[in-house]
């Protein structure tokens, strides 16, 4: 059983039914707590849609919590979240810039994660 999500009915991530389950609850407790939107409604088919604008402005936001402070313990919460949605955000169609440093950081866990995201 899969998590598939979409935009515009268009699945960019068909996503294992655990793994989407998780990647959703754990945006839009992270979305809670930084006052933001994630952009991630569930749908009737059992995944998630995606509206691009929201969601753009939800990884911005997680990646300016990310970048804004030297906390090894927000870093290491926020890491795989940020690593999962940047690559869900270029399917989606966008990038947010980075700081070099932090792109070298999250380069590895994004390698293993498109590849397990295909």
């Amino acid at each position: 059983m899969s998590y598939p999500f979409d935009v515009n009915g268009e699945t960019v991530w068909d996503a294992g039914h655990l793994t989407g389950r998780m990647y959703a609850s754990l945006a839009h407790g992270a979305a809670e707590a930084l006052n933001l939107e994630t952009g991630l409604t569930a749908n009737r088919q059992g995944g998630c849609d995606v509206e691009p604008p929201i969601f753009r402005s939800f990884v911005e936001g997680l990646y300016n919590a990310y970048s804004s402070t030297k906390n090894p313990v927000l870093h290491g919460i926020t890491h795989s979240l940020l690593a999962c949605s940047t690559i869900l955000a270029e399917r989606v169609g966008f990038q947010i810039a980075m700081a070099p440093e932090h792109e070298d950081a999250l380069q590895a866990e994004r390698a293993d994660f498109t590849r397990a995201m295909s």
